[in-house]
């Protein structure tokens, strides 16, 4: 990675959360919350896959809809997040995996 990426991704960044600043407080509320509970999820390539910029367009449509946030996700934020990343590989994925194979080296 060179220093022009290193830029542009802090360009992307920044218009990202510019995005997000631009949006209702409800809106910006469940956002971070959705945000903390996938970093926490740990779905791979998430800092810089179309996830998260997905939300944002989902939620400004959702906006100029007329509706509000919870009109979109429902009342279970964890559970909304849970379907987004239902088919994702997870950090956790890889754990389980490479533990699941080590173990099974040592029983032979």
């Amino acid at each position: 990675m060179g220093i022009q990426d290193i830029i542009e991704g802090k360009k992307q960044w920044r218009a990202h959360v510019a995005r997000i600043k631009a949006l209702p407080p409800d809106y910006r509320i469940v956002y971070k919350e959705m945000q903390k509970y996938l970093f926490k999820v740990g779905p791979v390539g998430l800092a810089d896959g179309p996830l998260l910029p997905g939300i944002v367009d989902f939620f400004e449509e959702g906006v100029a809809a007329g509706k509000g946030v919870l009109e979109l996700i429902g009342a279970d934020v964890a559970a909304f997040c849970d379907g987004l990343v239902k088919d994702s590989p997870t950090y956790a994925d890889g754990y389980r995996e490479s533990v699941g194979g080590e173990s099974g080296a040592h029983e032979k």
